[in-house]
């Protein structure tokens, strides 16, 4: 069957007071971009639905590009039809043809917006599910309560528009709608979730990886952009910064205590993912953080590194256990590549003992045998940025380096 349009059902949108309408435009636009490529679709974002026309594009690809747009709750492809029932009654004989092969339940249920259209709501669904049941005596049997099929029928001004099916979105709410945040990803399996969770809730998110050669290696960068990659297709695209962090690594090992050593350089770490926000015009920094989870993962540990910012520091995975996290990194498709082996800057120079209940008071105290505004500045001055967009491949660019992990 040759279906005409995609109707887009909002779900926690419907929810919105006032503001209601630029969560639509922003839904509405966020679906035209990641329908960019199907010249002939149009979209029309409505105050109770959002219409895809698809004027011949292929359905079964367009709706495999809305599953990952945050804001739908469910759609359902459409056949629009003539406005006389003998139309109605062919198109949706032809659906229960393709898609009943054994008995079933079914009901009808029509909306009626045209309410100059001789045959109203009630009329529709005794007259139509009469013709069915006479055309398919073997295969329908009525249940208004629970159906195995429901056939709606929306009677509009510009023609009666029938569906069957009805496909679960993505949920959430439109990315764009809640603001801008830094994500600090780096190449494990929390992090990548927290961001997913993040854009989720309508967060556009820049991902901030913080890499340190030598003793970091190529493996590990290309892996935090793939990473990067596979989340871009909930926003259309990401912006991948990569911040050198070599020199204060080196820095803080020399002239810290070793049980401070990670307390030292998240709190560097924060300051740099703090200073890009203000220069991006961010909202508030995203971390992968599952409290209890690891030691820089404790309460006592997350005030003596927020101690460096005032903005506010957001962690999606807060309460999950690490069951819970693999269960979205799989469904989301970041797990395999999260377990790939590599030395993040984060692993290269962990202590064996880490503080897991550091004092803010110590670690003020540490931080003043550094220069932090040179090293903060110098670091900043080496950021490179790269849009990454879905589809884009940098495990396969680095396939020498990779080979050795294989």
């Amino acid at each position: 069957m040759q279906y005409t349009e995609i109707m887009v059902r909002y779900g926690e949108l419907s929810t919105k007071g006032h503001n209601k309408k630029s969560f639509i435009d922003r839904l509405g636009d966020n679906v035209r971009h990641a329908l960019h490529k199907f010249d002939q679709v149009k979209v029309h974002a409505q105050q109770d639905r959002l219409h895809v026309e698809l004027n011949g594009a292929n359905y079964d690809e367009v709706m495999k590009h809305l599953k990952d747009v945050f804001g739908i709750q469910n759609f359902s492809p459409s056949i629009k039809v003539e406005k006389n029932f003998a139309a109605v009654a062919k198109a949706a004989e032809e659906m229960v043809e393709e898609q009943v092969k054994e008995p079933v339940t079914f009901k009808i249920e029509t909306k009626r917006s045209d309410h100059k259209f001789p045959i109203d709501t009630f009329e529709m669904n005794d007259k139509l599910g009469g013709d069915l049941l006479t055309k398919f005596p073997d295969k329908l049997k009525v249940d208004v309560h629970h159906p195995d099929l429901t056939i709606r029928v929306e009677i509009r001004l510009n023609g009666i528009y029938l569906s069957s099916e009805t496909i679960k979105g993505a949920g959430g709410l439109p990315v764009g709608t809640a603001g801008k945040g830094m994500m600090m990803l780096s190449g494990g399996i929390d992090s990548p979730v927290a961001a997913y969770l993040g854009m989720k809730r309508g967060v556009s998110m820049e991902m901030v990886h913080f890499f340190s050669p030598p003793y970091t290696s190529p493996q590990a960068l290309a892996k935090a952009k793939q990473l990067t990659e596979k989340l871009a297709k909930y926003s259309g695209s990401i912006k991948f910064i990569e911040v050198p962090f070599t020199e204060i690594q080196e820095t803080v090992k020399e002239k810290v205590p070793e049980g401070y050593l990670m307390t030292i350089q998240r709190r560097m770490m924060l300051r740099l993912a703090t200073a890009i926000m203000e220069k991006r015009h961010g909202l508030a920094i995203f971390n992968g953080e599952s409290l209890g989870q690891v030691a820089s993962q404790t309460m006592e540990s997350m005030l003596a590194i927020e101690d460096v910012t005032n903005y506010p520091v957001l962690r999606p995975v807060l309460s999950y256990d690490k069951t819970e996290i693999i269960k979205i990194a799989e469904e989301i498709g970041t797990y395999d590549l999260s377990i790939l082996p590599y030395e993040d800057c984060c692993t290269v120079f962990t202590p064996p003992s880490p503080k897991t209940k550091p004092s803010v008071k110590k670690a003020r105290l540490y931080e003043k045998h550094l220069d932090i505004d040179v090293l903060i500045q110098r670091s900043l001055d080496g950021i490179k940025i790269t849009n990454i967009h879905p589809g884009e491949d940098f495990l396969n660019q680095n396939e020498d380096v990779f080979a050795e992990l294989l």
